[in-house]
């Protein structure tokens, strides 16, 4: 049973960084796509970035290109979310996801996903 949990999340200031991690654990990885999404209060959960099961490919949300990083460290079983001059429009429950099979884009195709952690940006 694929078990992932997120972690990193925090209170911070507009323009700041912040680095988010998510443990995956249960079975192989290196077998699993992996996506970051977020959810902000009253609004639906949103796509920001997935990698391969490599880290060769990786893909992002219109909304974070440029500014947001995912990446992969499959000896450690974790993948990360850099993100950079962050601004209020990022306060959101931040989620890692996984599927086996393509990558993709849409939350319904992840089949496990992990409780969120909360990232808040205000002055």
């Amino acid at each position: 049973q694929v078990q992932l949990a997120e972690s990193g999340g925090a209170s911070v200031q507009p323009g700041d960084s912040l680095t988010l991690a998510c443990e995956f654990s249960g079975v192989t990885f290196s077998d699993y796509i992996m996506g970051w999404f977020r959810q902000a209060p009253g609004k639906d959960r949103k796509f920001l970035a997935t990698i391969s099961w490599s880290g060769t490919y990786t893909h992002y949300g219109d909304s974070v290109k440029g500014r947001f990083t995912i990446s992969r460290d499959n000896a450690k079983n974790t993948v990360y979310l850099q993100m950079n001059n962050l601004t209020p429009e990022d306060t959101a429950v931040y989620y890692c996801a996984a599927r086996m099979g393509r990558y993709t884009t849409y939350d319904e195709d992840y089949r496990y996903w992990g409780q969120g952690t909360q990232v808040t940006v205000s002055s």
